[in-house]
């Protein structure tokens, strides 16, 4: 018999409420092992219609492992360290109750590896597709340091960090790719289907037509042609192309130069790139990486090969001995305000919490940048959706001013 799944809600240690789900033969059976998870039961119920449920495998979707599912992993792994649990026992309940099968699959691999005396971070080095260098090298630190539960901590609310910085870049991207794609639709659907018919209605009437009414027509003459195909094939040719060309060194630098330079993008491109520099080298720096190796993993994770290049030569040069702060003020992409605040930290030895403070300031800076880009953006999609349509019922409708002479003509000359 299948076991069943069951939603919970518990609270942890520290009396925070939390939720999930987990299966089991039956509820008491459920809640012991949330005891034993170190968490005190509050709900447990069933599912309903769980067992109708049935999986569809498509390679490189369904074998995706989502990073808000590995800081989930990352933040219960640690609750179980921290209230005692062996390694070995937390990764084994940590995989009955992971609902993502690659996950589970992958917390199976690593509880095997640990079981044969591996280290938890040599276990995850088998498996780079999950867990990127900044969790092995953060969990590596944490089992030299012996705060493996302390770091998982620090993992997870990195990870979620991460996580919420990218739905929220989403969002505000999301609502113009849908407005724009809803304007190309209509604007195809009226060349497409209605255009032609005015077209008709004009030939049979006869006439000059206005400038705007041929332009339109001609338009709509070319949609409704081979033309189309070609224009779409032309555009999916450049764009694999451009995409080709973006995947070698040279091209995603030139790539990701260009983000930066628009008026009113570039400047939110610029400041996620650093909120998430600066964050992920503040969570390596607090659980004990060296900088060397943390500006590695960080210029390899910034997600900008511009911000990358600046960090792989402070890199460089803090291997020369020079500060962080010096190598960074060197490059345009590091504003005044990040090198002077890494000064200060480098000063007083709190580096990793001034890059927290840096990130924080960048994460708000965001936030602030996606309300006012969304509240510029709402009104003029509107305004290009109206003039659009606009432009082509106006365009359509300027020969009825003179159909009264056009019918005139017409009649006469029957």
């Amino acid at each position: 018999m299948p076991a069943t799944t069951f939603d919970y809600k518990v609270r942890d240690r520290d009396g925070r409420l939390v939720s999930g789900q987990l299966q089991g033969d039956n509820m008491p059976l459920v809640a012991a092992k949330l005891r034993e998870m170190g968490f005190a039961p509050i709900e447990i119920k069933p599912v309903l219609g769980v067992n109708f449920k049935r999986e569809i495998n498509i390679p490189g979707i369904s074998d995706r492992v989502k990073l808000k599912d590995v800081a989930l992993m990352s933040r219960q792994l640690a609750t179980m360290v921290a209230a005692g649990l062996t390694l070995v026992r937390s990764l084994g309940v940590l995989a009955d109750q992971i609902e993502s099968k690659p996950l589970r699959e992958a917390m199976l691999k690593v509880r095997a590896d640990v079981e044969r005396g591996s280290l938890m971070s040599a276990a995850l080095e088998k498996l780079p597709k999950i867990f990127p260098p900044l969790y092995i090298a953060m969990v590596k630190a944490g089992e030299v340091g012996g705060s493996l539960d302390q770091v998982l901590l620090k993992l997870s609310s990195t990870l979620e960090k991460q996580v919420e910085l990218r739905s929220k870049v989403r969002s505000a991207m999301s609502y113009p790719a849908i407005v724009l794609c809803l304007v190309v639709i209509i604007v195809t659907c009226l060349m497409i289907f209605v255009v032609p018919i005015f077209k008709r209605l004009f030939q049979s009437l006869g006439g000059q037509l206005p400038l705007p009414t041929r332009i339109v027509i001609h338009i709509s003459d070319v949609l409704a042609s081979v033309w189309l195909l070609v224009v779409i094939g032309s555009v999916i040719a450049i764009v694999l192309a451009m995409r080709r060309y973006i995947s070698t060194p040279n091209g995603r630098r030139r790539w990701d130069g260009l983000k930066l330079r628009p008026p009113i993008f570039g400047p939110l491109v610029h400041k996620v790139a650093l909120a998430r520099a600066t964050a992920t080298l503040s969570s390596l720096l607090s659980s004990g990486v060296p900088i060397i190796e943390s500006l590695e993993i960080v210029a390899a994770n910034s997600g900008n090969q511009i911000v990358a290049d600046a960090l792989k030569g402070a890199q460089d040069g803090v291997r020369q001995g020079q500060t962080l702060s010096a190598t960074l003020a060197k490059y345009d992409v590091m504003p005044m305000m990040v090198t002077q605040m890494i000064e200060t930290g480098e000063e007083s030895g709190a580096l990793d919490a001034m890059l927290d403070k840096v990130a924080t300031f960048y994460d708000n800076e965001v936030n602030a940048t996606i309300e006012s880009l969304t509240s510029i953006l709402e009104p003029l999609l509107i305004v290009i959706m109206g003039v659009a349509i606009g432009a082509i019922v106006i365009s359509m409708y300027l020969p009825m001013f003179n159909i009264y002479h056009l019918i005139q003509q017409h009649g006469s000359g029957a």
